[in-house]
C-alpha cells in the first residue's frame, strides 16, 4: 500500500513538472512537439523520484534504460488522447495532456514495478 500512495505522490510531482514544462514549451512550439519534450523530460526525473521514495532501489544504467518501458504505453496513450482531445473534439491545447494521462496510470505502476524491483524467484 506504501507503494501504491508514494507512486501516486511521484505521479503527481511528475505531471505538475511536466505539465509546467508543457506550457513553458507550448509558447514556442506546437503542442505534439511540447508534449514530448516534455514528457521524456519528466520521465527522467520520474526516474529518480521513483528508484529513491518508491521502491526505495539503487538507480542503476539498467534501470534507467529499461524505465521508459513503464513509460510506452503511457506515452502512446496520452500522445493519442491529446490528438484527439485537441484535433478532433477542438477542446484546446492547454489542459489536453491533463485529461489524457489518466487512463494509463495503472498500467504504468505495474511496468514500473516490474522494472524497477529485483524479481523473486518462485
Amino acid at each position: 500500500m506504501r507503494q501504491i500512495l508514494t507512486f501516486a505522490a511521484v505521479g503527481v510531482v511528475n505531471t505538475a513538472t511536466y505539465y509546467c514544462l508543457y506550457l513553458v514549451f507550448l509558447t514556442v512550439l506546437p503542442y505534439l512537439a511540447a508534449h514530448i519534450l516534455a514528457f521524456l523530460l519528466s520521465m527522467i526525473g520520474s526516474f529518480f523520484l521513483n528508484a529513491r521514495f518508491t521502491y526505495r532501489t539503487r538507480p542503476t544504467w539498467r534501470k534507467f534504460l529499461l524505465f521508459p518501458l513503464t513509460n510506452v504505453t503511457n506515452f502512446l496513450i496520452t500522445t493519442a488522447g491529446v490528438y484527439v482531445i485537441v484535433d478532433l473534439l477542438h477542446a484546446g491545447s492547454r489542459f489536453a495532456p491533463l485529461l489524457a494521462s489518466a487512463a494509463a496510470i495503472p498500467v504504468t505502476f505495474v511496468v514500473s514495478r516490474w522494472v524497477m524491483l529485483p524479481r523473486s524467484i518462485a
